[in-house]
């Protein structure tokens, strides 16, 4: 073979090896975290539903066909109709875009919120005592009775849950952070970083912040987890979304009236709010896993 021959040759060689070694990298990923795996496909496969609900054979959610209400599922009706003739099929999979616009942007405000709080009242000892008390006076308040109470203050809206869900849910990201920083302000490099003249917000942004990255994202699944139910929740009692916008907890709401002739009307609804939050679960633990290894030795 002649040197350009080789030189031709070498690029298609080149070409299939980095394809092998990426699939050889996803199963070794998948084979030492399945449950990041599981619950990232069943996550993925929620959110797709929920983004491409328009081309999934759907309705109009809110379209009434009284001539066709509380119809068993069928071919035309997949998972039936509901007592105003409504097709269950297409309220569950919108009601998917609120469960998880719900859970996300309950996750990332309590997250950032809480974070500021807990590196504030962790690191400023001043301040550590008043805020740590206002937070352990939210904290003695279950969180759905302090989410619906804010509701009843304010109309049924997507917005307004969220921000009553959120204000729920920062005292716990708040004492996590606060936690952390307090073991790591008293770290060698720390204290060194303290000594050489650094200021205070350069020593928070540099060594404290980062290590409090990996324990806040694992607990902001399980704050996406939390505000998906206590959503349905509130939706079910009414004190959540309005009931023309479909979610899980509307959906059982109006079906609970017709359980023993139409179970299939919460049935349905339940199911996906069961596999979502299951699926937001499993992607925590395998996190938690995956960011601590000492802890899942220890397991």
């Amino acid at each position: 073979m002649s040197p350009d021959t080789a030189v031709a040759a070498a690029p298609a060689a080149v070409d299939v090896f980095p394809a092998e070694v990426q699939r050889g990298r996803v199963r070794t990923f998948i084979r030492r975290h399945p449950t990041i795996a599981l619950g990232g496909f069943l996550l993925i496969l929620m959110v797709v539903l929920a983004v491409f609900a328009p081309f999934l054979g759907t309705s109009d959610p809110q379209a009434l066909a009284p001539a066709r209400r509380v119809r068993p599922p069928s071919d035309v009706h997949w998972f039936g109709t509901d007592m105003l003739g409504r097709d269950v099929y297409s309220r569950v999979i919108y009601g998917a875009r609120v469960s998880l616009i719900v859970g996300l942007s309950v996750a990332i405000l309590a997250s950032a919120a809480g974070l500021f709080i807990g590196l504030v009242s962790g690191f400023i000892r001043v301040v550590d005592g008043v805020i740590m008390r206002i937070m352990d006076g939210l904290m003695s308040i279950p969180s759905i009775l302090l989410a619906i109470a804010l509701m009843a203050l304010t109309r049924g809206s997507v917005q307004n849950v969220i921000i009553a869900i959120t204000v729920a849910e920062i005292p716990r990201v708040s004492r996590l952070v606060r936690g952390v920083v307090l073991s790591l302000r008293e770290q060698p490099y720390v204290e060194a970083a303290i000594a050489a003249g650094t200021t205070t917000p350069r020593i928070i942004w540099r060594h404290i912040l980062p290590n409090t990255l990996a324990p806040l994202t694992v607990q902001a699944t399980y704050i996406a987890a939390s505000a998906m139910i206590t959503e349905a929740i509130l939706s079910f009692i009414g004190a959540g979304t309005p009931p023309i916008i479909p979610s899980w907890g509307n959906v059982m709401a109006e079906g609970r009236a017709l359980w023993q002739v139409a179970p299939y009307i919460v049935f349905f609804p339940a199911v996906f709010l069961s596999i979502t939050v299951l699926a937001v679960n499993l992607l925590g633990d395998g996190l938690r896993d995956a960011l601590d290894p000492r802890l899942a030795k220890r397991i």
